[in-house]
């Protein structure tokens, strides 16, 4: 377990050094063995959701050729972020071992506290949201819901 902490410590700070992004590293593990491990990469890809976690789950899926990752754990150097645990839930890795909170690293400039007010409630969402087309996107839903060979995820 702490071998592979420190496996998302040294993948985060080779990143790090490497001017791909901020100190995150993530490591995902199937039966006790490395699946994957990334980095972020926000500033090396121009990419903002290029987190240590999403880049993990998504090599992860790719070496294991599936997108289901029920039977792997993720080790993090941090608590992840909302859409860092969103994506972990879509995998659906059950068992996350971290190492900084969400407190802790707000502290070193990435505080996304903001994130956690807005699906609160407890402040509006700085993002207009407007609802176009909703009948022809209802009909994608219902092509969906009506197609026989669909594979659900």
């Amino acid at each position: 377990m702490f071998r592979l902490i420190h496996m998302a410590i040294d993948e985060a700070r080779r990143g790090m050094q490497n001017d791909h992004g901020g100190p995150f590293g993530a490591v995902i593990v199937k039966d006790g063995e490395v699946i994957s491990t990334a980095h972020n990469e926000v500033l090396s890809s121009k990419d903002p959701t290029a987190h240590a976690e999403i880049l993990a789950i998504r090599r992860a899926s790719q070496q294991l050729g599936q997108f289901d990752l029920s039977d792997c754990e993720i080790y993090t150097t941090s608590q992840p972020c909302p859409m860092c645990f969103a994506a972990i839930c879509w995998a659906r890795i059950k068992r996350i071992h971290y190492g900084t909170t969400t407190e802790e690293v707000a502290i070193a400039g990435f505080d996304d506290s903001h994130i956690y007010s807005i699906i609160k409630g407890e402040q509006p969402a700085e993002i207009e949201l407007m609802n176009i087309e909703r009948e022809a996107c209802l009909e994608l839903l219902k092509e969906w819901k009506n197609k026989p060979d669909k594979q659900m995820y």
